[in-house]
């Protein structure tokens, strides 16, 4: 699958995952090929909100599904959060709503995980074993003046059964009670971009952002100047582009499609 002359611009490609690549645990036909030709014309790295996994596990993740990725090339929100807060606070005391991604990430930046009454930050992502009780011991961690870290507000989460909540729907639980995210890492986020950018190490305008997502992957990636490509294989729609206001540089159905210089003339800005 030879690349298509527009993507011969770029030096390097950050990918969502999640509606780019694959819904759910089915990769789309020919996804592996087109990531093979991104690489082809330049490093690539896949940036995505998921937190349930950590760099090592979501590589492990699609490798065992047929996408050969290496853990340096992932880039999930769990690993933002973990840069971002040794960064700005250095190493911190932390307690978590989530998954297995979020204190894998944390213990290898140096944070440490301690109960709830003696965290300094709070970290929320996905979390599909929420309880009321891991609610209430946030609460009172907050309470207490424990500062709120957000990986994303993404509502929902694609899979092959349809939507299921996201992130966004634990931090919506916490903001219920009165406690809105300090600071949200994930897209659109800056943060999440820059991360990725320092990752390839290329500046904005040397990479392109190839997302299904209006509001956070296309958005948050021209925020920071970026050419952006929007694929129609996940939750946005081309409706959406008209609703939101948000147009991409180009438009495709899907990766391979992009790749192939199969653009959807109409709906693309290039």
């Amino acid at each position: 699958m030879p690349p298509a002359p527009l993507l011969h611009r770029y030096r390097g490609f950050v990918l969502d995952i999640d509606g780019v690549l694959l819904r759910g645990r089915t990769p789309f036909p020919g996804a592996a090929e087109a990531l093979a030709a991104l690489r082809a014309l330049g490093p690539v790295v896949l940036l995505t909100n998921n937190s349930t996994k950590s760099r090592r596990g979501a590589a492990a993740r699609l490798q065992e599904l047929g996408l050969p990725v290496r853990a340096e090339e992932l880039v999930p929100s769990s690993f933002v959060a973990a840069r971002y807060l040794l960064r700005e606070h250095g190493p911190a005391r932390f307690w978590y709503l989530g998954e297995e991604g979020i204190p894998e990430e944390m213990a290898l930046a140096g944070h440490t995980l301690t109960d709830p009454g003696q965290a300094d930050w709070i970290v929320v992502g996905m979390d599909r074993r929420l309880t009321y009780a891991k609610l209430a011991q946030a609460l009172q961690a907050l309470l207490r003046g424990a500062r709120l870290l957000a990986t994303n507000r993404d509502p929902t989460y694609p899979t092959e059964e349809g939507l299921v909540p996201g992130g966004g729907a634990v931090v919506g639980a916490l903001e219920g009670m009165g406690f809105p995210p300090e600071v949200v890492v994930g897209k659109p986020s800056p943060v999440a971009f820059q991360i990725a950018l320092e990752t390839l190490g290329l500046s904005p305008q040397e990479a392109l952002m190839i997302g299904d997502r209006l509001e956070t992957d296309i958005a948050g990636a021209q925020a920071l100047g970026m050419d952006t490509a929007f694929v129609l294989s996940g939750i946005s729609t081309l409706a959406d582009v008209g609703r939101t206001g948000i147009r991409p540089t180009w438009t495709a159905p899907d990766l391979p499609s992009l790749v192939q210089d199969e653009l959807l003339r109409e709906g693309s800005c290039g």
